[in-house]
């Protein structure tokens, strides 16, 4: 089974985007730099030449990374009702034990913004967060197999 990756609009576009520049713009400016590269000489010792090999390996991966979250994307509008937590949400939970909230965007990586904590819909934590409204504690099991609860105190 694909590996689904739920994005906002804009997430996507954005996605798209990249992609685009990258299997276009960017690969014609790494096939430059490593005829330039060539051109200089001996290639066993030609640092700009595995410089620009190692570059272009990077981005052929980040195209197929892109490739596999655009052809697996589904658009999903985020829950922007503020009463309870869906997909896009961006929630303030305190853990048990703590009295400091934590902010997340309960959402795929690829929308993460700056300032923000992502935590994936298909986590535990996520999977428990959903249909949450405030004042609610979930419980979830986190990886190490130790049992966390939150409480619910704010959601954008």
């Amino acid at each position: 089974m694909a590996n689904v990756q739920q994005l906002s609009q804009t997430a996507f576009d954005r996605l798209k985007a990249e992609h685009e520049d990258l299997t276009t713009r960017g690969r014609i400016e790494l096939s430059q730099k490593i005829e330039a590269a060539r051109a200089l000489g001996d290639l066993s010792e030609n640092g700009d030449y595995h410089a620009a090999k190692e570059e272009k390996g990077k981005m052929e991966g980040r195209i197929m990374h892109l490739a596999h979250v655009i052809e697996n994307a589904v658009i999903v509008e985020a829950s922007n009702n503020g009463s309870t937590v869906g997909a896009g949400s961006i929630v303030s939970v305190v853990f048990e034990g703590d009295s400091q909230p934590e902010k997340y965007l309960v959402g795929s990586i690829e929308e993460k913004p700056e300032d923000l904590m992502v935590v994936s819909p298909a986590s535990p934590m996520g999977a428990a967060l959903l249909g949450s409204a405030i004042g609610d504690v979930v419980e979830y099991e986190a990886p190490t197999g130790m049992s966390l609860r939150v409480s619910v105190v704010e959601i954008e």
